[in-house]
């Protein structure tokens, strides 16, 4: 027998672009004193990156695939990542060969490292109602006249969508300068891409500028709002203000929530007109009858798809409002001076309202790959026994 480690040391979260390594130990566990200790031996091991893409029958209507036999000899040499797999391979990277013909002694353990550039013409890893991107790096082993072993280990993409192209000028520097760098020195820093691509994503997200918005309905104004910027990293908060002294009409209750809209494309919707799949992320709900201001803070969570499009399925971000009005005018309590005794200011118990939403788009993108690795659901290492 032969344990098969694979671990990924910088954690299971990747940004497309970046180099991914994963160390891939091959051990023989048998004690060299145990009387029945002997040499194991495997044929080859080769490793690759592969995504797997999975829809619902009844939301998505793809066209026909070719008859694929998923079935592999046990002489057959040929590693198929996908083998076993639900759906279907949209992207895979060239396998690379670990080794041929190793031979491992009782105790003895050998370990290779693999790399390779998480392919950027590829989507997120995504997992939606409708549509599902999942990324796995796949070793594949085999001892002679044996059939192929395959050790999965599952690792999250994120992708970089929508940013501006130039995102800055070209005489702007995107990180602080230090002036006691050299230029050799600098030119290494600006070649990598990893902190290129987030020095890029930094000062898009950095950018503020206040954003104001009249609420209204068709009784009159309700509120002022104030967000401070569109453009948001995984992670992060939105923060928003209200203003409701300067509205007509009495506000009793708003909602905020926050949205994402997972939209099939047209020709392949599966019937015309196929309804947008909302999903909340996290809610704010407040009272505020006679409240002059009022704010809120929702997080966005680092486990969410930033915004995406591919030819199959878009995904956007929404802020959804909803407003819970009066339909008469409603006085505030009145307080009067130097009063001796406590006043109780008790509230009508039935009151006609009028309620409304509004939808205000936002942009999602992704954030550090080490900050997202702490609340992914992946381990980044898996092991097997062959």
């Amino acid at each position: 027998m032969i344990e098969v480690v694979a671990s990924m040391a910088r954690g299971p979260v990747f940004l497309a672009g970046e180099l991914m390594e994963c160390l891939i130990t091959f051990t023989n566990p048998m004690s060299h004193l145990s009387t029945s200790a002997s040499s194991e031996m495997l044929a080859w091991a080769s490793a690759q990156i592969h995504c797997q893409f999975h829809a619902s029958e009844s939301r998505v209507a793809l066209p026909a695939q070719g008859s694929k036999h998923d079935v592999q000899a046990e002489s057959d040499t040929v590693l198929i990542p996908s083998r076993g797999e639900r759906g279907q391979c949209v992207l895979d990277t060239p396998p690379k060969i670990l080794f041929c013909d190793l031979c491992l002694d009782p105790g003895e353990s050998k370990t290779y490292s693999y790399s390779e550039i998480v392919p950027v013409d590829g989507p997120p890893s995504f997992r939606g109602q409708s549509v599902k991107y999942v990324y796995k790096l796949t070793i594949g082993c085999q001892r002679v006249n044996s059939p192929i072993k395959l050790l999965r280990v599952p690792f999250r993409v994120l992708v970089l969508q929508g940013m501006p192209e130039p995102l800055f000028p070209q005489d702007e520097e995107v990180s602080p300068s230090n002036p006691f760098l050299e230029d050799e020195e600098t030119s290494r820093r600006d070649a990598r891409p990893l902190e290129r691509a987030l020095d890029m994503l930094m000062v898009t997200t950095s950018r503020r500028c206040p954003h104001m918005f009249n609420i209204t309905n068709m009784r009159g104004k309700v509120a002022k709002f104030c967000i401070f910027k569109m453009v948001y990293r995984l992670g992060e908060d939105i923060i928003g203000t209200f203003n409701f002294s300067e509205g007509d009409i009495r506000c009793l209750q708003y909602s905020v929530s926050l949205q994402s809209e997972e939209e099939i494309q047209q020709q392949y919707q599966r019937r015309p007109g196929e309804t947008v799949s909302v999903t909340g992320h996290g809610r704010h709900l407040e009272s505020c009858l006679h409240t002059a201001s009022s704010h809120f803070s929702l997080p966005i969570p680092l486990n969410v798809t930033p915004g995406f499009s591919t030819d199959i399925v878009m995904l956007r971000w929404r802020l959804h409002f909803e407003f819970v009005t009066s339909r008469e005018p409603m006085e505030p309590p009145t307080v009067l001076q130097n009063q001796p005794q406590v006043t109780v200011w008790t509230g009508v118990e039935h009151v006609d309202v009028d309620t409304f939403s509004w939808d205000l788009p936002i942009k999602v993108l992704p954030t550090n790959p080490a900050l997202a690795s702490y609340m992914s659901h992946f381990t980044g290492s898996n092991s097997i026994n062959i």
